[in-house]
């Protein structure tokens, strides 16, 4: 059995359905049976098989979205773009702490979702009343982070690139402290914080590198050999896989790692 993992909103995860019979490719546009009701969503991943058993419970995708489909999708998407401003102005009105990131029509027009973020706890139970009778549907409200929102609403980062998680991210990494001190960057640098506010998900992609390199070279304080006479790690440059070495009878001495012993 063939299964295939579909996303139907940027802030929600991937879900797993059957795919049945379907051709198909990561980007295309499926129609699918939820517990919520008929949606539409986009084929993050296909064709992974699994035995038979393990697949019992997915759900059958219903068709591959036809022109009909993908017109009421657009049609949709025109509408949240719409509603987004409607709910800014109850946000103003009501004077809640919230951030609008998306709103998300459902694809039977059942309801709508609106995603927001927030610092503190926000009590909505009146936006959601005030939202519910603008657009005579059930609305529900759901907290995002940061990094979702920013996937989302998209921008450009320091590199003069599109953001990586509005462009092609599925999910995100965690970035530690660790992480930027292996990388040798000062924490509280601006340059390494992303749109979001949070560290940048690109400072994940050399990160196995560095901590390759890291193992090959000496840890800072190790006492090493070299040309020069014994000395002290006090620094290490793990791209050009230098170390500086701090000597005894003169001031801290920049080798390779092949030229010294330890």
């Amino acid at each position: 059995m063939k299964i295939t993992g579909i996303r139907f909103h940027e802030q929600d995860r991937v879900y797993d359905f059957d795919q049945g019979d379907f051709a198909l490719q990561k980007g295309d546009k499926v129609i699918v049976e939820t517990e919520q009701g008929v949606e539409a969503g986009t084929v993050k991943y296909c064709d992974r098989e699994v035995e038979d058993k393990s697949a019992s419970g997915h759900k059958p995708i219903i068709r591959k979205a036809t022109t009909t489909d993908l017109e009421k999708i657009t049609s949709y998407q025109e509408k949240g773009q719409e509603a987004l401003t409607a709910c800014r102005e109850y946000l103003r009105e009501l004077d809640l702490p919230m951030k609008l990131a998306d709103v998300h029509f459902a694809f039977d027009g059942s309801k709508v979702t609106v995603y927001f973020t927030a610092e503190e706890r926000v009590d909505f139970r009146e936006l959601v009343k005030k939202l519910t009778r603008h657009f005579q549907k059930s609305v529900r409200l759901q907290q995002v982070g940061a990094r979702d929102a920013a996937g989302v609403v998209g921008g450009y980062g320091v590199c003069g690139r599109q953001i990586c998680c509005h462009n092609f991210l599925d999910e995100f990494q965690s970035i530690t402290a660790e992480t930027v001190k292996l990388q040798q960057v000062a924490q509280g640098n601006e340059k390494i914080s992303g749109a979001c506010g949070r560290l940048m998900c690109c400072m994940a992609y050399e990160s196995n590198y560095y901590q390759e390199v890291a193992k090959e070279m000496p840890p800072l304080g190790q006492e090493v050999k070299t040309s020069r006479g014994q000395g002290k790690v006090v620094s290490r440059n793990l791209l050009s896989k230098t170390v500086n070495v701090s000597l005894s009878q003169e001031d801290s001495v920049t080798f390779a790692l092949n030229e010294i012993k330890w």
